[in-house]
Formats: structure tokens, sequence, C-alpha cells
């Protein structure tokens, strides 16, 4: 099953953390100085927040899977449609060791399609990959247009 990922870059952890939980009634599952995520059924989301110095705003969308079965399903068909892509395994990011597949849509937007493999003690900063944001661990995918000249496809 599939679980919608929403990642928000904030100035004010403590003060997002409050108005999160009172906008879902419900208390985030992990809370670190620097990141809070809330994985909920009602919406089915895993909705994450950081203060890591980033623009406020929307960091970056994605779809949480729960096999590596329905990541690869979902690898094959953005493979199909040529979207170039990034993949990372075992990364150690946000607070969790998880296997992924980064792309941009065309409108720079980055997506995360991953499976989580475990927790992880501290953020992480899996920085084997080429240029990344100042936020999250998301890297700078680029887009389909610009795909030869990604060095990952």
């Amino acid at each position: 099953m599939k679980r919608m990922h929403v990642h928000v870059s904030v100035s004010n952890l403590e003060q997002s953390i409050g108005f999160y939980s009172k906008l879902f009634d419900a208390q985030p599952t992990v809370v670190e100085a620097d990141y809070a995520k809330w994985k909920l059924d009602d919406p089915r989301v895993n909705f994450a927040i950081s203060a890591r110095g980033a623009k406020p705003g929307l960091d970056h969308l994605g779809i949480q899977v729960d096999s590596g079965g329905e990541l690869q399903a979902i690898h094959d068909r953005l493979d199909a449609a040529g979207q170039a892509m990034l993949t990372q395994e075992a990364t150690h990011c946000c607070y969790a060791r998880s296997d992924k597949h980064w792309v941009t849509d065309p409108q720079g937007l980055a997506w995360e399609t991953f499976h989580t493999l475990d927790s992880a003690p501290t953020y992480g900063n899996s920085r084997q990959t080429p240029k990344r944001t100042a936020s999250c661990c998301a890297p700078e995918v680029p887009s389909t247009a610009a795909a030869s000249c990604f060095e990952g496809k």
C-alpha cells in the first residue's frame, strides 16, 4: 500500500509542530531537534517538517511504499516514460534508512519514491550523490529535458 509523502521546510519547528498537531489532531510519531514527522492514516500521509536552514515552504513530495516490489514498479513506470532518475540504495536521511528514486516533475518539483528499511538515530547526510539542495536529503535531479546531462541515467 502506498502513502503520500509531503516534506515542508519551516523556520520555527516548535511553532509548526503545534500547528500541524492541531490540524491533524495527532502528535508527531517522530520528533527530533530539527525534524518532526506524522505518519497518519486519515489522511494516509507521511507528513514531515524540518528546520535545517532551507527556505520555508514545500520542500518535496513523494510516495512511500511498503515493499521493494512496489518501489520497483514505480521505478519501472518512470523509466518507461523516459524520466531521468537518481537511485539511492540504503541511504541514510530524515532519521531513516531507505531505498529511493528521485525525479523532478515538469515544473521542477522534486519527487521522492521510497521504501523505508529502518529508523536511524541521526538526520543523516548521504552526500555520495550529485548536487543536493540545502534542505532534506533531496538531490537536485534534472528534468527529462536535461536527462542527457545527467550522469546517473
